[in-house]
This record gives structure tokens, sequence and C-alpha cells, in this order.
């Protein structure tokens, strides 16, 4: 798979920190804000495997502004 940048909004909703991608739409959280950006990665990981293994992987991407070579 190729290698996919993204952004991460972090914010904090009581004693959590929580990673938000809007390209994707996927989110993750944390103790901490590295905690949520890291389980935000691992989240985004294992959507875009998952997407790619029910072959809607292209469509997500491009819902998601991502220009496909």
């Amino acid at each position: 798979m190729k290698r996919i940048d993204f952004d991460a909004i972090v914010f904090r909703e009581g004693q959590t920190f929580v990673a938000y991608c809007p390209e994707l739409d996927v989110s993750s959280c944390g103790k901490g804000v590295d905690e949520a950006r890291q389980n935000l990665r691992t989240a985004a990981r294992l959507f875009l495997e998952e997407a790619e293994r029910m072959g809607t992987l292209e469509q997500i991407l491009e819902e998601g502004g991502y220009v496909l070579d």
C-alpha cells in the first residue's frame, strides 16, 4: 500500500484526547496527544486496509480529496 498523508485534528474531551482525520472520517483517542495521534495512524491504516480488501479504497480516497495516479 502507498503512503498516504492526512490531517489530524486533536482535541480534548475531558481527560481523553481525540484525534480526528477529516479526509477519511476516522478518529481514535488516547491519554495524551501523542498516543491519540499514534492510535489514529493505526485506525487509519486498518480502515484503509479493510477498504482495499473490500474493493472500495479508490472510492474512499477520491471522496477524501486524494488524487489517484
